[in-house]
């Protein structure tokens, strides 16, 4: 359990609260303590370069959401502009969620903040509402600050010996069933890594430490592709070899340097894997090596945008602007009290990367209930605010926990902090509380329709883009190999790329397999493309290592069916037609006097063939 992120959310929502209370100004405190929760929404354990613009990014959307709904309420805007500004706003905030993480959260947050404002009692001036969200969430990212940090509180170190943790698992998983679902958990725990190192920006110099963290990544890049090999090939290793990367992991965190240990490759995968895990105990031990990498791509700065103005963006923000205007309208037509919590509830239950959209609507409503009952029994006991405000505060200690543990938990905590702040703020009675039930009820049903069943971007049809991405990253990886046999250094970024977009493409099948049918039913038909693509990716690692270690020729005509197979699986995948071929897993080692690229070709026209 992550105590420093809810030790922060509680003192960061308790302050301002208790300010409040001390100084009489509790509406003010109020909404310095909805900033807080904002803050901590999107709080990680995280170096503050990462901290602070992912906090910074949310708030920005958070306070320009408070002041669109607060400068309409304090204009005294009718019910139709209102939901036509609210629409515009949903509009906008569904394109920015689309872009990624970071964007769904402040999406998410410039919507939830504009209905907020329409509809909470706001303190005097006007203004301060929106004024006081960056108050609050300067006090969690202050509190989170580390002034001294070393190999067993950075986690940057940490994530990097989870790393190698999950390499020695994938190894211990060689030439077993566990073996795919080993390499998915060093798949995540890599991506994890690489979001939390900072993007190496050319001419600018950066600490011993960092660079020793990005060198010792890179090596776990390389002998990753290489297990990758060893994993298609089933082909396992000396269990004290499996043990070195779990070694290397104490090693990185301040434990001593391990024994290499005495063992002779007899293969072209085992040679390939022997070269990186020797690369990488002597990149940890801090000692030079040849990693047979490139330097890492500059950020694009115009990527966002490119983004941002996609179409799958666009289509996303149509989506949530649809159900807004419904909710305003529903609202508008049933005049129903605290309107806002209609179109929030839309803008959680629409949060693209939060899981199936169905399953969040049922949970949502499910947790909102049960909200609900825990905030009317307590307001029976007590109205005190001391002992509310205290309440509050240990709610959002809370959400760090069950934000990871299920949405319908999270739900059914944050269900009481929006209640009770609502009740702080002057701004409703116990007797209003239960109307939210239907409120909750109403908004999951209005995205059920307007944003699941009748929408064309349902949650099956994500998952097609992301095979079609998966299958260019693939080619651009087999293109690499092919073309740079002689001097493989600029592989680890292609192949990277190739298996963060695999990771991608199989989150989005497991979504799909969550939703009922016949979503559930056509995620499954996509479930064998996506496993023959992450066996490809093992296949072309093992390719790698026979031209590289096994003296094999280039071989362009396999290399052309492979190419051919990834442009009919991409066709189909446009076309919205999953195939109906199935391939057999290998349950045996593969013959290293064949290539590696040829079986892995008979697997693609066994998955096409139907």
């Amino acid at each position: 359990m992550a105590w420093g992120p809810m030790v922060r959310a509680a003192l960061g929502t308790a302050v301002p609260l208790f300010a409040g209370l001390l100084g009489g100004r509790l509406d003010l405190g109020v909404f310095a303590a909805l900033g807080a929760l904002h803050a901590t929404m999107n709080d990680r354990v995280e170096p503050l370069r990462l901290r602070a613009p992912r906090i910074g990014l949310a708030l920005a959307a958070s306070t320009g959401g408070m002041l669109i709904g607060a400068g309409l309420q304090h204009a005294g805007a009718g019910g139709l502009p209102t939901g036509a500004a609210l629409t515009v706003v949903g509009f906008a905030g569904g394109a920015l969620s689309a872009t990624g993480p970071r964007g769904s959260a402040a999406g998410m947050l410039l919507l939830v903040s504009a209905a907020l404002g329409g509809g909470m009692a706001l303190p005097h001036p006007w203004w301060a509402a929106p004024a006081m969200l960056p108050c609050g969430a300067a006090l969690v990212l202050l509190l989170g600050l580390r002034y001294r940090t070393d190999v067993r509180t950075d986690p940057r170190a940490r994530a990097l010996a989870d790393v190698y943790t999950a390499l020695g698992g994938l190894l211990a998983a060689l030439g077993t069933a566990e073996g795919p679902a080993a390499r998915r958990l060093l798949t995540g725990r890599l991506n994890h890594l690489q979001d939390l190192l900072p993007p190496l920006r050319p001419g600018r110099a950066e600490s011993e430490r960092l660079g020793r963290l990005r060198r010792s990544y890179e090596a776990a890049l390389g002998a990753t592709e290489a297990a990758a090999g060893l994993l298609w090939a089933w082909r396992p290793v000396p269990p004290e070899v499996a043990e070195l990367p779990v070694r290397l992991a104490a090693q990185i965190t301040g434990g001593p340097e391990p024994r290499y240990p005495d063992w002779v490759p007899d293969t072209p995968s085992r040679t390939a894997f022997d070269t990186a895990l020797r690369a990488a105990a002597d990149t940890v031990a801090g000692r030079p090596a040849a990693l047979g990498t490139a330097a890492p791509p500059p950020p694009d700065p115009w990527r966002l945008r490119a983004r941002l103005l996609s179409r799958g963006s666009v289509r996303y923000g149509l989506r949530v602007a649809l159900c807004v205007a419904v909710a305003e309208a529903v609202v508008n037509g049933l005049t129903l009290e605290r309107s806002y919590w209609v179109p929030m509830t839309v803008a959680f239950v629409l949060k693209p990367d939060l899981g199936s959209v169905f399953q969040r609507a049922v949970s949502r409503a499910l947790g909102t209930v049960l909200g609900v009952a825990v905030t009317a029994v307590l307001l029976a006991l007590t109205t005190d605010s001391w002992v509310l405000a205290a309440v509050v505060s240990g709610c959002v200690a809370l959400l760090p926990y069950s934000a990871a543990a299920h949405y319908g938990l999270n739900t059914a905590v944050i269900t009481p902090v929006a209640l009770l702040l609502v009740q702080l703020g002057g701004g409703s009675g116990a007797a209003e509380f239960w109307p939210r039930v239907l409120d909750t009820v109403l908004a999951s049903a209005i995205v059920l329709v307007f944003g699941y069943l009748l929408w064309p971007e349902r949650p099956p049809h994500r998952i097609e883009p992301g095979i079609v991405a998966a299958a260019a990253a693939v080619r651009a990886y087999l293109a690499s190999v092919v073309a740079g046999r002689d001097e493989p250094v600029a592989q680890v970024w292609l192949r990277r790329t190739a298996y963060r977009a695999l990771a991608d493409a199989r989150q989005q099948v497991a979504l799909g397999l969550s939703e009922p049918p016949p979503a559930g039913r056509l995620a499954e038909r996509w479930l064998p493309a996506t496993a023959a693509l992450e066996r490809l990716s093992g296949a072309v690692a093992a390719y790698a290592a026979q031209l590289r270690y096994g003296g094999r020729e280039p071989e362009p005509a396999v290399v052309a069916r492979v190419l051919d197979a990834l442009d009919r699986l991409t066709g189909a995948a446009r076309a919205h037609r999953p195939p109906a071929g199935r391939t057999e897993r290998p349950t045996g080692p593969h013959d290293p006097d064949r290539s590696a690229l040829a079986r892995a070709a008979d697997e693609l026209d066994q998955l096409l063939a139907g």
